[in-house]
């Protein structure tokens, strides 16, 4: 998620101190995302070195308003026109935990997906009642709500589809546990074998 992006947008609205930002980007989210006051100064101060926004006037309470620049609008235009990238490589730490269980000996790898199943489940729960427990259904700050809670949703039902397929699938095919290799790589080079591999595939 951008906070920088985010943040821009906002301001793109009007000029804003920092709790200020804060209380929108809580009141357009839902509160799903918690930043700090110290992460958005930081955000404002990074934006202003990079000429997206700049400070203006200190009200008698001591706030600082930071407003948009123009470069700062074409940003952000920018960033609601653009699709959000996919991230490369599989970081999903879930998908590196099991990977890892399946392929070290001694672990019960079908109890490591029950008590994530479990709490996927829990969660779920949590986010269907949180979902139905909104006083203003029609209000915009609900739907921007809801928006989010349903993409958290949609993720932890696939989630849960995805920890059904993985323990039928290991219960199909048993994974052997990987030894330690013996051979020790070389700093900085591929392994032979994954190098060969590699070439053959090229």
């Amino acid at each position: 998620m951008s906070v920088k992006q985010s943040l821009l947008a906002i301001l793109d609205q009007g000029a804003c101190y920092g709790y200020q930002l804060r209380a929108e980007f809580d009141r357009r989210t839902g509160g799903t995302w918690p930043l700090n006051v110290g992460q958005i100064y930081n955000t404002l101060e990074r934006l202003e070195r990079d000429g997206l926004a700049e400070r203006g006037e200190t009200d008698d309470e001591g706030h600082v308003f930071w407003s948009i620049t123009d470069a700062g609008r074409a940003a952000v235009a920018q960033w609601l026109g653009s699709p959000v990238p996919s991230t490369k490589g599989t970081r999903d730490e879930l998908a590196i935990k099991l990977a890892l269980a399946a392929t070290l000996p001694g672990v019960d790898v079908t109890g490591v997906i029950q008590t994530q199943r479990r709490a996927s489940l829990a969660h779920l729960g949590e986010l269907n009642r949180a979902k139905y427990a909104g006083k203003h259904p029609d209000s915009a700050e609900e739907l921007a709500w809801s928006l989010v809670v349903d993409s958290m949703i949609f993720q932890t039902e696939a989630e849960v589809r995805w920890l059904d397929h993985t323990e039928q699938r290991l219960a199909m095919q048993p994974v052997t546990p990987l030894p330690l290799v013996s051979e020790r790589p070389a700093r900085g080079r591929a392994s032979a074998d994954r190098t060969a591999d590699e070439g053959a595939t090229a």
